[in-house]
């Protein structure tokens, strides 16, 4: 174990991480109980980190580098190791809090790989099963930290919410994925609206693309109506929160005349508390 002043450096680092890069989540944390705390500001950071690789390399041999080190640094965290990262820090710090499932944080990683290929997702199907992978897993991780066997118990909720808050989010940086040349929605959506993916690419905005992103905000919809007609415990409703914001994201999205290369889906932070607070307090999500 690391001394004090270290271990309270890394998670101040940590939480600065999350602060920046996955503020949804950020304001989530003052929902969380104070002694389950710092082991969700380790997830969120560990999480923040693996998803920003294809962002923060050059190539993706690169990322894939990046990636290894980090299967090679939670591998370690079973023999009580912690490597040169402030997220792998506060794993290892949170490990008697949280029990985190190597495998899954694993899991996680390996999921990560899709980022650094090029190629499209061929169906809604695919596109799904990367969100579960991406998305809805740390929402069970962090459920799992919140209330151990009882997140099992409401695995279903969690998958489809999950799956719904990262649908959200794609279409959400879609102008930026196309900026970068990466495009998450996936043939067969741009074939049945007949869409040419070099003029996402050029950041136009058409009538087909907007029903494209209508089709898959209704999805997002719909796995939302699912998570929810699920009764989960409240002690696992922080680490559903983030979902909560999708209904007020997708209205956005779907407005007439919405254009998200020149509109922002941005809320403002106090509104999206208020949103959090009176789900919290409802014992929803």
């Amino acid at each position: 174990m690391m001394n004090e002043q270290a271990t309270a450096d890394s998670m101040r680092a940590c939480l600065n991480e999350v602060r920046r890069l996955d503020h949804d989540r950020f304001l989530s944390l003052q929902f969380v109980p104070a002694v389950k705390r710092p082991a969700l500001i380790a997830l969120y950071a560990f999480n923040a980190e693996i998803a920003r690789v294809p962002e923060a390399v050059s190539e993706p041999m690169l990322g894939q580098i990046r990636l290894q080190w980090w299967r090679d640094t939670v591998e370690a965290l079973s023999g009580g190791e912690a490597r040169g990262h402030e997220a792998a820090v506060a794993l290892a710090e949170t490990r008697s809090i949280a029990d985190w499932p190597l495998k899954e944080l694993i899991a996680l990683i390996d999921a990560r790989e899709r980022d650094l290929d090029e190629a499209p997702f061929e169906s809604m199907a695919e596109l799904e099963t990367y969100a579960g992978e991406t998305s809805s897993r740390p929402m069970m991780l962090a459920a799992h930290a919140l209330a151990g066997a009882q997140a099992e118990a409401s695995a279903d909720a969690i998958i489809s919410a999950g799956i719904a808050y990262a649908l959200t989010g794609l279409l959400r940086t879609l102008p930026l994925h196309a900026s970068q040349g990466r495009l998450y929605l996936p043939l067969d959506l741009l074939r049945s609206h007949d869409i040419d993916p070099h003029r996402i690419f050029a950041g136009e905005m058409s009538e087909a693309l907007r029903r494209a992103i209508a089709e898959v905000a209704a999805r997002a919809q719909a796995l939302l109506a699912e998570a929810r007609a699920h009764k989960v415990s409240r002690a696992i409703i922080p680490a559903l929160l983030p979902a909560a914001l999708c209904d007020r994201y997708l209205g956005m999205l779907t407005a007439p005349g919405f254009d998200p290369f020149h509109q922002s889906t941005d809320v403002p932070a106090f509104a999206r508390q208020l949103r959090m607070a009176a789900k919290q307090f409802a014992g929803r999500f």
